[in-house]
């Protein structure tokens, strides 16, 4: 029998268990065991998920049939916490929910997850621990990179690049051949329309630079400005 574990309960993680039992992860010769967080009460207000939280993060001690299913939205937050249980001897699979929409030799890296109603055309690459979420589209020939989330209704067109850990907000766009930098933001509902520098945020059409003032009180990260889900 081979176990599944999904690393995260929070709000994607519970997305995830349930594109996992839509994907056949809870039949046949698979279960779904559980999930890895460090907050043992991360799941303490949905008396519905009828799972445990097997351990925290770091602390996962995998089993010969153990296999993990990244449930983090946040890029930098996946690369920590993936980095963690690889290094313990754990094994990612890729989710890919039934009604996703995959065209020809779109080729998919390990540990993604491309979530209901999404779509990737032809001749699309995407490194290991991608998430593409609900109805975003991914045009042909674009190269996504490692640890980089595309949120709900998100538009990468064809020959797009995608750095190392971009974060893309909901309804975000980026116009055919425009290349985005690793760790770069794309705010909601923003259209990039010219290359985007590493370790930028940018917001509004056309998407010009965020800078944040330095002596702003305390406010959320970027990442969440962006409308990203843990």
């Amino acid at each position: 029998m081979k176990r599944l574990i999904i690393v995260g309960a929070g709000g994607f993680g519970r997305e995830v268990l349930q594109w996992a039992i839509d994907a056949g992860y809870d039949c046949g010769e698979w279960r779904i065991r559980g999930f890895l967080d460090d907050d043992p009460r991360a799941l303490a207000a949905f008396p519905q998920v009828q799972l445990p939280i097997i351990s925290g993060i770091a602390a996962c001690a995998p089993r010969p049939d153990d296999f993990y299913a990244c449930g983090l939205g946040l890029p930098a937050l996946k690369r920590t916490c993936t980095s963690r249980v690889l290094a313990n001897g754990g094994r990612f699979i890729t989710i890919v929910h039934p009604t996703a929409q995959l065209g020809a030799n779109a080729r998919i890296g390990c540990g993604c997850v491309i979530c209901p109603g999404a779509v990737l055309t032809c001749d699309v690459r995407l490194g290991d621990f991608v998430t593409v979420n609900c109805q975003a589209t991914v045009g042909h020939d674009a190269r996504i990179g490692t640890w980089s989330t595309l949120n709900g209704h998100c538009d990468v067109t064809g020959r797009v690049h995608l750095g190392e850990g971009v974060l893309m907000g909901s309804h975000a766009s980026v116009i055919p051949g425009v290349c985005v930098g690793d760790w770069a933001v794309i705010g909601a509902g923003s259209v990039a329309m010219f290359q985007v520098r590493p370790h930028t945020t940018v917001i509004g059409v056309p998407a010009r630079r965020f800078a944040f003032a330095q002596e702003a009180s305390p406010s959320p990260p970027p990442e969440a400005r962006a409308g990203a889900k843990k």
